[in-house]
């Protein structure tokens, strides 16, 4: 039987042995990307590498990544699902060396010292060929040296093994899965990893990035730098080892699940709305922590990661109202997750009070706003009623339906869950208009701009200098805020385009016009002044003392590049930027404004 940590542990000691270099994870929510809310895959945060950009820990390095995806949060729930999960990677950067990324997936999958699959139940996947690129023949002879049978070795087309952006444009490349045979029958004379059936399992995939697609369509060319990028879901990985039938079932979530079932009046397993209202709020209570907990932690809120948030954190409240779970035990929850993953993201236990309080805060306000919600609820009835009544003086009738704009209100207003009104409507034999509420929903999500998460790009499709100029204009904004504040006012997020930048950044009051022209001024004096930017590597420990700004100890490894601007800004960072602070020309704040509870929010341009 393995656990979260144990996978964790050996994931670290077989890398280190092979000479790669261990890197921590990155904050949870992305720096200077427009694309997605959250960390979405290991892979994100290290765009910049995977372009070209050094790496201070070198060309071969390793981690393990917290992640948040919510494109599948109504699906949670089920078997599978979650909405955060970790992510193991490993990556050789500059170089594709397909073979010896094979044997090392070999012998971490079959060694006895590592996972001990047993060979004969190994299968693994490779890239049939098309009009793209040609059939990989290399990494199907590298499974086979490594002792892998030939029938085991399966040819998938682009569906199941080709790696490509959004559109097909840009960096590709052929990747290798590995599964995991569960020695059931097969469901037919094709049955192969690409079916649905059961049989095979996923466990890990390599992505060997050695192709480019100029425009859509057109044939692959190899790249000048490729890379190889793996990724092993942990969760997903524990539950195949172990052969569970349930993530829920693995690690600290089948903990907490029996603590709720401990607390709560209606048992895990009474029936399918319990069960799922216990998975509910074991995933979403992690998110919610991971969130508040990140160095870069957010609030609730109406908009962007906030309402995200807020929504964890208001369908776990719902959730337990249908299990007679009390709110006050969430903090017990939060404990336990703090627990068992500081040791690997140390600003968890660093924030343990303040999401404490934070979402105290928030359980509160939605608790009140459920009891309003109810209220609410028999006032939309009520209207339907009358309405029915009136229709019924004409000879008319009207249909128990509550419309998709009443649920909306519902919702938005009054915060209330859709499945909450659903399930309500139906007990006073009720229905409602799902189609109309998502559309109020989608147009909702397009105003405010929170679509949950999308495609993952992670800003490959755009490395432009305009927005390595804004990114150092990031930085000068800051440097000139802290002049007027203090050195406690820090970068909270950021989001760059090609058009404009926006950063958040903590203050406990509107700025006003004068001083916001005095920021302005800061930044501006320093364009003019034209000043080299320079990037060092140095320790983390130099790097503190050379008074380089960066939230230490939560993101960094062992050796750390420092963005310095003269006199005026010193700042450890990965991103692009301009080679001279002339290149921005003349920057123009545009917008002051809030955020969120205690963060403040610029955006600007530069002319």
């Amino acid at each position: 039987m393995k656990t979260d940590r144990q996978m964790k542990e050996l994931w670290f000691k077989f890398f280190e042995k092979h000479g790669f270099k261990r890197i921590e994870s990155y904050s949870i929510i992305p720096e200077n990307d427009p694309t997605v809310l959250f960390t979405t895959a290991g892979m994100h945060p290290l765009v910049p590498y995977l372009l070209g950009e050094p790496h201070p820990a070198g060309n071969k390095i390793f981690d393990v990544q917290r992640c948040i995806r919510t494109s599948d949060i109504d699906d949670v729930g089920d078997d599978s699902h979650l909405t955060f999960f970790e992510m193991l990677g490993n990556w050789y950067l500059g170089s594709c060396p397909k073979q010896e990324m094979v044997k090392l997936s070999y012998e971490f999958l079959t060694s006895k010292e590592y996972l001990g699959i047993q060979n004969e139940k190994l299968a693994v996947s490779v890239f049939a060929g098309d009009e793209t690129a040609p059939r990989d023949d290399e990494t199907a002879q590298a499974w086979m040296d490594c002792g892998v049978k030939k029938e085991n070795v399966y040819y998938l087309p682009k569906d199941n093994n080709w790696w490509a952006l959004g559109g097909g444009v840009g960096p590709c490349g052929p990747d290798t899965e590995m599964f995991i045979d569960t020695g059931k029958p097969k469901c037919c004379e094709g049955c192969s990893p690409a079916c649905d059936c059961g049989k095979y399992l996923e466990v890990w995939n390599d992505v060997f990035m050695q192709y480019k697609v100029e425009k859509a369509g057109e044939k692959a060319v190899k790249l000048p730098r490729p890379n190889i990028d793996t990724g092993m879901g942990l969760e997903r990985a524990v539950l195949v080892l172990n052969g569970s039938k349930s993530v829920y079932d693995t690690g600290c979530l089948k903990s907490v699940i029996d603590f709720i079932e401990s607390k709560a009046a209606v048992k895990y397993l009474e029936n399918e709305k319990s069960k799922r209202s216990y998975r509910i709020i074991t995933d979403h209570l992690r998110s919610a922590l991971f969130v508040l907990g990140d160095f870069r932690g957010v609030v609730p809120s109406n908009v962007g990661q906030g309402y995200i948030l807020r929504r964890f954190i208001r369908r776990a409240v719902n959730c337990a109202r249908n299990i007679g779970f009390s709110t006050e035990h969430f903090q017990t929850i939060v404990d336990m997750y703090v627990d068992e993953y500081q040791d690997y993201y140390s600003d968890l236990k660093q924030n343990r009070q303040k999401v404490k309080d934070e979402l105290s805060k928030e359980v509160e306000k939605f608790s009140k706003a459920l009891e309003e919600g109810h209220k609410e609820f028999e006032k939309v009835l009520s209207g339907i009623e009358k309405h029915k009544a009136f229709a019924a003086q004409k000879g008319e009738t009207v249909e128990n339906v509550i419309s998709g704009k009443a649920c909306f209100r519902l919702y938005d207003t009054f915060g209330f869950p859709f499945e909450l009104t659903k399930e309500l409507a139906k007990e006073r034999c009720y229905d409602v208009d799902e189609d109309g509420f998502k559309k109020a929903f989608e147009e909702h999500q397009e105003k405010s701009r929170t679509a949950s998460a999308g495609v993952f790009k992670g800003g490959l499709a755009d490395n432009s200098y305009q927005t390595a100029c804004l990114h150092t204009a990031t930085h000068l904004i800051m440097a000139g805020l802290r002049k007027l504040f203090g050195p406690q006012v820090m970068q909270k997020g950021s989001n760059i385009t090609p058009e404009r930048l926006r950063i958040d950044f903590n203050l406990d009051h509107k700025m006003t016009p004068e001083e916001i022209a005095e920021v302005e001024k800061y930044v501006n004096d320093a364009i003019a002044r034209e000043i080299d930017v320079v990037c060092n590597e140095m320790s983390v420990a130099e790097a503190k003392a050379s008074g380089a700004v960066g939230v230490f100890e939560s993101k960094y490894g062992e050796v750390v590049k420092v963005y310095t601007v003269g006199d005026v800004s010193k700042e450890i960072c990965g991103g692009p930027h301009a080679k001279n602070t002339k290149d921005l020309h003349h920057l123009k704040i545009v917008k002051e404004e809030s955020s969120s509870s205690g963060i403040r929010r610029i955006k600007a341009i530069l002319d």
